[in-house]
């Protein structure tokens, strides 16, 4: 399977959406949107990983990597990771959960929640 990046703009947060499977081939692809809107000066971003159906290794480094670059710049950066739904849908909250670094980010159920100012993450 392929991995698709969509990129948008909700109120002051740009928000990538990330459709398919992030794996050794295709993780670099998220890893490159990240750098783009860094450099085109966004330091809010939401990365929507509800529709990622496989994450491995290569995809979990990209998001530590995001996360520390976010960081870097005085940046936020937060996920989608729909508590309820599809099996799929929460695959990458397992891989997470699983390598004990779910706690390093911050975590939502939805678009809405994730760009609202005060909704405060999900817990761990």
């Amino acid at each position: 399977m392929t991995l698709k990046v969509w990129e948008r703009e909700q109120g002051n947060w740009a928000v990538l959406q990330v459709c398919g499977e992030m794996d050794l081939v295709t993780s670099p692809a998220v890893r490159q949107r990240v750098h783009d809107a860094v450099a085109d000066g966004r330091r809010s971003l939401v990365l929507d990983l509800g529709e990622v159906r496989f994450c491995d290794s290569s995809g979990v480094g990209v998001l530590i990597a995001a996360r520390r670059l976010m960081r870097s710049c005085q940046g936020r950066l937060r996920l989608i990771l729909p508590a309820q739904g599809a099996v799929e849908g929460s695959h990458v909250n397992r891989v997470l959960a699983a390598l004990g670094v779910r706690r390093l980010f911050e975590v939502y159920p939805d678009l809405a929640s994730a760009t609202e100012e005060a909704s405060g993450p999900l817990s761990a």
